[in-house]
């Protein structure tokens, strides 16, 4: 049985627009992730899943390891929900985001907070004296790749962290400590230039070669030198994500890897040489017209990914097999056209199913997502959105 089969088996009966998991897929993704870590913890990045029971049930699984969310709110509600080990993965400036946090001894204990500058760290100070609690605080490291001679240089990677040196890292923890309240939990390096990357080329694979051997010096200088700031060894060193695992894991600094793209494989990760995509999550829509021989309609789709407004950003169709969105119209948000080989034959009501360019994202435009095993739906769960939550 195709995958379209058993998907349109299990959810038939279920109105469109639709969410799914398939929760094989999911579980062997899980295992795959583990087996690439080798024994180093896996910390899953709750911004590529937004659906709190996925969450809960890869935390149950051996090898994984707290949770790496994307806002402040979002780690005390994760942290009041039983999640012992929240990593905050980018700077906050959220003044109530901060104080509630603060407020919340539970919180305050199981969450840790991002830091690349002093001004950041103010604010988390200011709210942990408001409230005479401790916070603790990782500092973000810049990962990029900077090559060149002299005044010529390159940047290879994305703009995240102005801190990029071992010296950077000294300062940046020294003014922390300074700081009533604050401590300094761990560094974190994430290598978008080799995790978020697929290996399309042999430029990019060149790329992520010398990034690899770059951080595999750098990064146990940036932690030495911030040890010796805190005067203990770091608790806490994050790096990597689902398309760079072996590598961060080969680096004995790293305490522990970063992965979430890897549970659901977007179509962004279809062309990783590191592990064997396995698509797992998917959403459905119903034909609503069909206007032309070649072309049929479906309703919504419109759930295009961040980051430049690509044709790689778009939702991919991938059940029936042939179809492609329009390049003029593309996916829209009230309806999408599709262009439809003649062995389709796709009538009204039939339904068609897609990937998403980006893990998680797509979550946000659904209240439920279905679980599904073969060919039934084990159960149904609220996503982020459907347990009226939204982070930005």
């Amino acid at each position: 049985m195709t995958l379209g089969d058993r998907l349109d088996a299990a959810t038939g009966h279920l109105p469109a627009p639709l969410a799914v998991v398939d929760l094989d897929a999911l579980e062997a993704n899980a295992s795959d992730l583990v087996a690439r870590a080798a024994g180093t913890p896996v910390r899953v990045a709750s911004k590529s899943v937004r659906v709190r029971a996925v969450l809960d049930a890869v935390l149950a699984r051996p090898g994984f390891a707290g949770v790496m969310a994307y806002s402040v709110r979002e780690a005390v509600w994760l942290a009041r929900e039983g999640v012992t080990d929240v990593l905050v993965g980018y700077p906050s400036v959220d003044t109530g985001g901060l104080d509630e946090l603060a407020a919340d001894p539970v919180a305050a204990a199981a969450v840790t907070l991002m830091v690349d500058d002093v001004a950041q760290a103010d604010l988390a100070a200011k709210a942990a004296a408001a409230h005479g609690s401790a916070l603790r605080v990782c500092l973000d490291v810049d990962a990029s790749l900077r090559v060149g001679l002299g005044r010529l240089r390159a940047h290879l990677g994305v703009r995240r962290s102005p801190v990029h040196t071992p010296d950077d890292a000294a300062a940046l923890a020294h003014a922390v400590v300074q700081r009533d309240g604050l401590s300094v939990r761990g560094v974190m390096f994430y290598e978008a230039q080799v995790a978020g990357m697929p290996d399309s080329s042999a430029a990019v694979r060149a790329v992520k070669r010398l990034s690899v051997r770059d951080l595999a010096r750098r990064r146990g200088l940036v932690v030495d030198a911030v040890s010796q700031v805190t005067g203990e060894r770091l608790e806490l060193v994050n790096s990597g994500g689902s398309g760079s695992v072996e590598t961060s894991v080969s680096d004995p600094t790293v305490t522990e890897v970063t992965a979430g793209s890897g549970l659901f494989v977007p179509t962004l990760f279809d062309h990783y040489r590191s592990f064997e995509p396995r698509p797992a999550a998917f959403f459905g829509l119903d034909v609503v017209r069909v206007p032309a021989p070649g072309f049929a309609t479906t309703f919504g789709g419109g759930y295009v990914a961040s980051g430049p407004p690509t044709a790689s950003r778009q939702p991919r169709p991938v059940w029936p097999a042939g179809l492609a969105l329009t390049p003029r119209e593309g996916a829209g948000e009230v309806q999408t056209p599709l262009r439809v080989p003649a062995r389709a034959d796709l009538r009204i009501g039939d339904r068609v199913w897609f990937r998403h360019a980006k893990s998680g994202e797509v979550m946000e435009r659904f209240d439920r997502v279905h679980l599904v095993r073969g060919e039934a739906v084990e159960r149904t769960v609220p996503t982020y959105r459907g347990e009226g939550r939204t982070f930005g």
